[in-house]
């Protein structure tokens, strides 16, 4: 399983978003652009169906733009990415119920247990990971810790 771009620049935006919503009201996408070396149009492609999501919310006008639905806290990092990148399978056999693969019986197949022990490995670690926790990563590299 690889994390596409839309992925890593989404979750960079999402925590750009938390770090400097600290001392204003929302975060411009331009903003993020210029910090990050990104396209402001493909962040626009990557911010939408998060707010779609309801992980962001966005005003209008005058110094509008950004800012977290809820606290960092209850943004897990699974969430943002799964938004993004749809589901995190490292093969579809694991999430769908018929023979995903091509295999006849997927139940006996001999390798199906490691790919399920090896998403269920991805959903815990990014399940019990948070935006707070990629915030103080953030403010810890910054030295404002």
């Amino acid at each position: 399983m690889k994390i596409s771009t839309r992925g890593r620049y989404g979750l960079k935006a999402v925590v750009d978003i938390a770090y400097h919503t600290q001392s204003v009201k929302c975060v411009s996408l331009k903003a993020i652009a210029v910090r990050h070396g990104i396209s402001e149009n493909y962040l626009e492609q990557i911010i939408a169906p998060l707010k779609k999501a309801g992980v962001l919310i966005s005003v209008r006008g005058a110094g509008g733009g950004y800012y977290l639905s809820k606290s960092p806290e209850k943004i897990t990092i699974g969430e943002i990415l799964r938004v993004l990148e749809g589901s995190l399978a490292p093969v579809d056999c694991v999430v769908e119920d018929d023979a995903a693969c091509g295999e006849s019986d997927c139940n006996s197949c001999t390798v199906k247990p490691l790919w399920s022990k090896l998403f269920d490995s991805i959903n815990n670690v990014v399940d019990s990971a948070t935006i707070a926790d990629l915030l103080k990563e953030e403010e810890n590299a910054s030295g404002l810790s």
